[in-house]
């Protein structure tokens, strides 16, 4: 059987790929491919249904992928065969995995979810189609838009990469409150393709459809080739004439809309916190120093704001904060001209420094009375000096905070964790955002100061009377920025004639009310009979919000609070037929099954970092009637060997990304490695691996005060001006020798630390068998003498950045002059400080 691929990618309504890796363009065509779209008050209800035919005369394996966005929430999938619909069904995700564990023990294939880039997540499921053979595939997912700066955004993808007879994008959008706006984009039509473009705007409805022939896809008559390839916009907004927002209701649920024009703008009391530690450097240096240049232009002569750069050390830019004068700003854009990436990462100094800043200006009386105060972090990497421990850095920062200032936390790259930084942001008012190490990372940093640069209400309160409503979603808001808005929905309680609304907000100039009530039969009439209509629409809105608001509120919440929260999300999600972090959607085909996952931030940082799998599930069609046969049994698995302990865990000087280190020792027999040398320190470090390629002996010699630690599974013995002292593992003491200061805890690691900041530490790792972890803590104090197996990547060692288009698994390192190139991974950690079992890194194997 050849094998033959073809995908169908979404970023909001579809991205469109076919990949033919056979080169046989028309063996599996997809003769219909058909996106309808229905956005209905901003709910967006979206169905791909894609008919694809193996025109040759073998049977051919197909692959429907689809991307979407991750905050949409899939609600069913099928797929058709010979006239037999085989449906999904969401399940509990441990009852699900217990079904897919069950599929892939008897040799089956299995499908999931993942993550994939800014927006999207892909699923995906594979078919074997008989020659002659037909499927059909239909996908349908759920999303709230949301509103940006003043407009909602849908974005089509379009690379179908083969012709397709009938293909069309079709977008409905009714808006009862009528829209305003309504503009499209694109970054491939020519004139025949603008042909294919229609667009219709009533004062409620708006139709958008593109429809291209076969004749005006093609790139030249004489080619096969497509145009389709590039992107496709749709942005509107809605009118907004009642003060209070607008209240639509349809069989007992309500949705209310508030998002007030023409308000002043709060001042801003700004403390931008920026890493500039080795990570940094590069790239990622260049296009946050371009990014802020733009950012402080676009500061209001009201707002005050200060710098704050941070390594190992931390630097305040100026004593205080200060106006945002055109003065203040350009020498402010001339500090950050002069900013220069190197050192270790002190996130916890940086932000208690940042939160004493505003405390100071607050009580010298250097702000505004009435203005919003806020931190925006920018950080690549995990703390490596200072507190390192994320979860008393959370904890620091809350109690320092006091809910006195919003904390933006922002995360460049992946090798920042997401958990980590959203979790302390949402502690602290605020939200985190990862920024994407592409070439638009600079638009990306402006475009998120542009979502908060423009506080307009704060404090608001939407208040709904106790009779008239139940099961509410979040009412209560610390922020309104402009061109955002506040939806929330709920169950109407009681049978009422007159729905009454009252918000409490306070404006830059004083406390406002607003008041509205609404007829609830006549609002009820307004979607009587649309065609656009899909079900109990606000129903299903009210479970979407309900649940992403459970979700979020789990990520800070204690340990039984997140259980509860968690709980009632699961709820939600089965009742509603959502597949979300917490359920999972089962097809079951004959002999096989998929199982799609919904992935987290988090779970997207750890695919990238090659903590995850990807599956397919297949399926054979094996006669021309489209007869169900065997499954063929295959598991394509994208992994490398992973989830071991390596030899060593370490960080190049200056730089956050953690290297996995496998030495490739060939003799069988234990032998001695010399792992470091610094003479200008006088440290010297060997070690020997066991016979099980674990290392099981650690020697440490400090030349200058005559000391040595020998280290092993069964005890530690101490050498002083050759004074021998065994101490069992089976102890916990600290004590100083000739300026040493030496910790032992029981039966889990020894550190020692001298004068020149560089601690040396083994963890005793009992399991799955007995061997020992050594690692460097201060490696960046190592001298230019340093040398060893170890002691090469702690000078003149460096990652190269990769060139465009290579995988971002793959990363060169350049270690004393000899190229290598390292894999993105997971390991297991044994380092003791560590607070989850695996750490992601860049492995490398090197032979001694």
């Amino acid at each position: 059987m050849e094998r033959q691929i073809f995908a169908v990618w979404l970023i909001f309504s579809s991205q469109i790929l076919l990949a033919d890796p056979a080169g046989q363009q028309n063996a599996i065509e997809i003769y219909s491919l058909h996106v309808d779209c229905k956005v209905t008050s901003r709910f967006a209800h979206t169905v791909i249904t894609s008919r694809v035919a193996n025109r040759a005369n073998e049977s051919k394996e197909a692959l429907f992928e689809v991307e979407l966005p991750k905050t949409a929430f899939i609600t069913n999938f099928s797929l058709t065969i010979d006239g037999k619909t085989y449906p999904g069904t969401i399940k509990e995700k441990k009852t699900a995995q217990d079904q897919y564990d069950a599929a892939v023990s008897q040799g089956q294939s299995a499908g999931l979810v993942r993550s994939t880039g800014r927006k999207l997540e892909q699923f995906h499921v594979s078919v074997n189609v008989a020659a002659a053979g037909k499927v059909t595939f239909e996908l349908i997912y759920e999303e709230l838009l949301k509103r940006k700066l003043g407009k909602y955004e849908l974005l089509i993808k379009v690379k179908p990469k083969q012709l397709v007879k009938h293909f069309q994008i079709d977008t409905h959008i009714f808006e009862p409150q009528g829209i305003s706006l309504l503009e499209t984009d694109s970054t491939f039509l020519t004139n025949e393709l603008s042909d294919a473009l229609t667009t219709v705007q009533g004062e409620t409805k708006a139709h958008v459809s593109f429809k291209p022939t076969i004749t005006q896809q093609r790139k030249s008559p004489d080619l096969e080739e497509t145009l389709l390839d590039g992107d496709f916009l749709i942005r509107y907004d809605v009118q907004r004439s009642v003060a209070a927002g607008d209240i639509q209701i349809v069989n007992g649920y309500f949705v209310h809309y508030f998002a007030p024009s023409e308000m002043p703008i709060f001042p801003k009391n700004i403390v931008f916190v920026i890493d500039k530690s080795g990570s940094m450097s590069g790239n990622k240096i260049k296009q946050t120093k371009e990014a802020l240049q733009k950012i402080l232009k676009d500061l209001n002569p009201e707002d005050h704001f200060n710098l704050i750069l941070f390594s190992e050390n931390v630097a305040e830019w100026k004593p205080s904060l200060l106006p945002a004068t055109e003065e203040n700003v350009e020498l402010a854009k001339q500090y950050v001209g002069t900013i220069r990436a190197q050192g270790a990462t002190d996130i916890s100094g940086a932000l208690t420094t940042a939160i004493h800043a505003l405390d100071k200006a607050t009580t010298d009386e250097l702000l505004p009375e009435q203005s919003i105060s806020m931190i925006i972090l920018l950080t690549d990497g995990q703390p490596t000096t200072g507190v390192r421990d994320v979860h008393k850095i959370q904890d620091i920062i809350k109690l320092a905070n006091n809910g006195k200032y919003f904390l933006y936390c922002l995360g460049f790259g992946f090798d920042v964790s997401y958990t980590f930084l959203e979790k302390m942001a949402l502690d602290n008012g605020g939200i985190a955002r990862r920024i994407y190490e592409d070439a638009d990372a600079a638009l990306q940093l402006q475009n998120f100061y542009h979502e908060v640069a423009t506080p307009i209400l704060k404090g608001i309160e939407m208040k709904y009377l106790d009779y008239a409503v139940q099961e509410t979603t979040q009412n209560n808001f610390k922020l309104l920025f402009a061109g955002s808005e506040i939806v929330v929905a709920g169950k109407i309680g009681n049978e009422i004639d007159a729905f009454p609304v009252e918000i409490k907000a306070q404006t830059q100039i004083s406390n406002l009310t607003l008041k509205e009530e609404v007829n609830v039969a006549e609002k009820e009439e307004v979607f009587q009979h649309q065609k656009y209509i899909f079900g109990n629409f606000i129903e299903r809105l009210w479970a979407y919000l309900t649940i992403q608001q459970l979700l979020e509120k789990s990520v800070s919440a204690e340990e039984d609070q997140r259980k509860s929260l968690e709980a009632q999300a699961l709820e939600f999600s089965l009742k509603f037929n959502f597949v979300t972090p917490l359920t999972s959607m089962v097809v079951t085909k004959p002999d096989a099954q998929e199982v799609a996952n919904k992935p987290t931030e988090a779970d997207n940082e750890n695919f990238r970092n090659g903590g995850d799998f990807r599956f397919s599930g297949v399926l054979d069609i094996n006669s021309k009637h489209s007869r169900i046969g065997a499954p063929v049994r295959r598991l394509r698995l994208f992994k490398s060997s992973e989830r071991q302990y390596p030899h060593f865990i370490l960080q190049l000087p200056g730089e956050n990304s953690i290297i996995c280190l496998n030495i490739t020792a060939h003799s069988p027999t234990p032998s001695l490695q010399y792992l470091l040398s610094d003479p200008n320190k006088g440290i010297q470090v060997t070690g020997q691996l066991g016979e099980k390629k674990q290392f099981v002996h650690f020697e440490i010699a400090y030349q200058k005060a005559d000391v040595r630690i020998n280290v092993s599974k069964d005890h530690i013995v101490l050498y002083d001006n050759r004074n021998a002292t065994m101490l069992p593992w089976t102890t916990t003491i600290s004590f100083t020798v000739q300026g040493l200061n030496i910790i032992i805890e029981e039966e889990k690691s020894v550190s020692i630390s001298g004068a020149d900041n560089i601690t040396i530490k083994i963890s005793y790792v009992k399991f799955p068998e007995r061997f020992l972890g050594l690692y460097f803590i201060g490696s960046e104090n190592f001298s230019d003498q340093v040398t060893g197996l170890l002691g090469q990547f702690y000078f003149n060692s460096y990652f190269e950045n990769p060139t465009y288009g290579t995988p971002s698994t793959w990363r060169p390192i350049v270690v004393q002059g000899r190229n290598y190139d390292t894999t993105r991974q997971r390991k297991k950690d044994y380092r003791v400080e560590s607070s989850k079992d695996t750490v992601s890194c860049w492995a490398l194997d090197i032979s001694p």
